[in-house]
């Protein structure tokens, strides 16, 4: 896995731009977990597709690059799947039922959906 970390000097409107980025995750995430509250039997696959639903659905979800809408989406699946193998292991006490996010703080974007600066490597463009 590639991790990037960088402590950045950024202007308002580019903050403002990353936060929107980062409740626009948390907010697919909560969409993905209630869609799978609500309908019984669903996988990981259906929450990816559901996350493509949400961009139709919303514009603020179609704002955000597709690759980081279904890791979103993943995310609340891990969430789900480790509720599920805390069950199978009949793990004593409270299971940790997959709960909505209030505080996140990250969007993940994989391979796609955004470029480092060949020269400097100082600069990165995010993409939708």
């Amino acid at each position: 896995m590639f991790v990037l970390e960088y402590k950045i000097r950024a202007k308002s409107a580019q903050l403002r731009a990353i936060d929107e980025a980062i409740r626009t995750a948390q907010f697919v995430r909560n969409k993905a977990l209630r869609y799978w509250m609500d309908t019984p039997k669903q996988n990981k696959y259906d929450l990816n597709k559901y996350s493509a639903v949400l961009a139709k659905e919303f514009k603020l979800v179609d704002k955000l690059n597709s690759t980081a809408r279904q890791s979103s989406a993943e995310r609340a699946w891990s969430a789900i799947a480790r509720f599920y193998d805390n069950c199978k292991r009949k793990i004593p006490g409270k299971k940790g039922y997959p709960r909505f996010q209030k505080n996140n703080r990250s969007v993940e974007y994989k391979r796609s959906g955004w470029q480092l600066d060949n020269q400097t490597k100082k600069h990165i463009t995010f993409y939708r």
